[in-house]
């Protein structure tokens, strides 16, 4: 226990250094000072941690959102760049692989699919809905060109320049472009467009401390259609100093059911929260306090080698009851 204290404490320091360095800076801007300073930072949160985030002091909580605000301002600036530099070339899909972290978005993609296919049985969506898509959409590029190749992608994000730069994108690729459109619009104002979607993904800078976080999650509850799947991008560990966590109790409380809970111990960042729409019964009964809703999340088999899983205790539930039914 001691070494482990000590090993936070060491993380934390190193951390806390490489903030106050990244907090001096200029600009955000990609340059070789900014592109070594987040290097660093990654390369420091990366590896498995004893370290639990949400338990650290007061000072290194204030450190902690404050880093993570910054990292998405950059990530946003890192992203406009790219995004700016692909339409140069008369075909920018063709070029994608010039972003440094493409392969992270391929993998990531990848590994939510494989949960939706494992966790949410016989799902075929026609729309699907990213919300905070940026100005380099690749989880949706992604997933259209290789996973879900019959549905319709609507990306929202507040900010329309990073709208406008996305589009520009698909220009030269007439079949997918026809499957893309992007709508500036703040999550909080949509209402009877997520009614609309079998499956919405949540960003992972979404909603960056955690009470923000549960209330977009909770307006999502109160408007997506009863079944419809959500993916919540989240993170563990040290990779926690980089993007929000998300406490998947927060996920039920909005009104859903957790069907898995991923934690990559790979190059890819983010952890993944699978859930699935109650509907509005259940959802009140949940917000009045009503119900056996809550319980341990079990780990059961990953779809892959890339992470360890966590599988709902309503899964087991519906095994079990399965398994009772072909016995009889």
């Amino acid at each position: 226990m001691e070494a482990q204290n000590q090993e936070v404490a060491a993380l934390v320091q190193k951390i806390t250094g490489l903030h106050a360095a990244i907090s001096k800076l200029p600009s955000l801007s990609p340059s070789a000072e900014v592109d070594a300073l987040f290097t660093d930072l990654v390369m420091a949160c990366v590896p498995a941690s004893p370290v639990d985030v949400t338990k650290l002091g007061p000072e290194a909580q204030r450190m902690r959102e404050e880093l993570i605000r910054l990292c998405s301002t950059a990530e946003g600036q890192l992203e406009a760049h790219y995004s700016d530099m692909l339409t140069t070339f008369d075909n920018p899909l063709d070029h994608l692989g010039r972003f440094p972290y493409y392969g992270n978005y391929v993998n990531l993609s990848k590994l939510e699919y494989e949960l939706l296919v494992r966790y949410v049985p016989g799902i075929a969506p026609s729309s699907v809905a990213f919300v905070g898509s940026g100005p380099l959409p690749f989880s949706s590029l992604v997933l259209a060109a290789h996973h879900l190749p019959d549905a319709l992608f609507d990306n929202y994000d507040r900010c329309g320049a990073a709208n406008e730069r996305a589009k520009k994108l698909f220009r030269a690729d007439e079949d997918l472009g026809a499957r893309m459109a992007f709508h500036t619009a703040d999550v909080a104002s949509l209402k009877e467009e997520l009614g609309a979607y079998d499956i919405v993904f949540l960003a992972a800078l979404v909603g960056m401390a955690a009470e923000e976080k549960a209330e977009v999650i909770a307006h999502l509850g109160a408007h997506m259609a009863d079944s419809a799947a959500l993916v919540v991008r989240s993170a563990h560990g040290a990779r926690g100093f980089l993007y929000p966590i998300v406490d998947p109790e927060d996920v039920r409380r909005g009104g859903f059911d957790v069907l898995a809970v991923c934690h990559p111990e790979d190059e890819v960042i983010n952890s993944v929260i699978v859930a699935r729409k109650v509907d509005a019964r259940a959802a009140a009964a949940r917000k009045d306090g009503l119900g056996d809703w809550r319980g341990v999340v079990p780990v059961v088999g990953p779809p892959s080698k890339c992470c360890k899983m966590e599988a709902s205790a309503l899964e087991k539930a519906e095994e079990f009851a399965a398994n009772k039914e072909l016995s009889v």
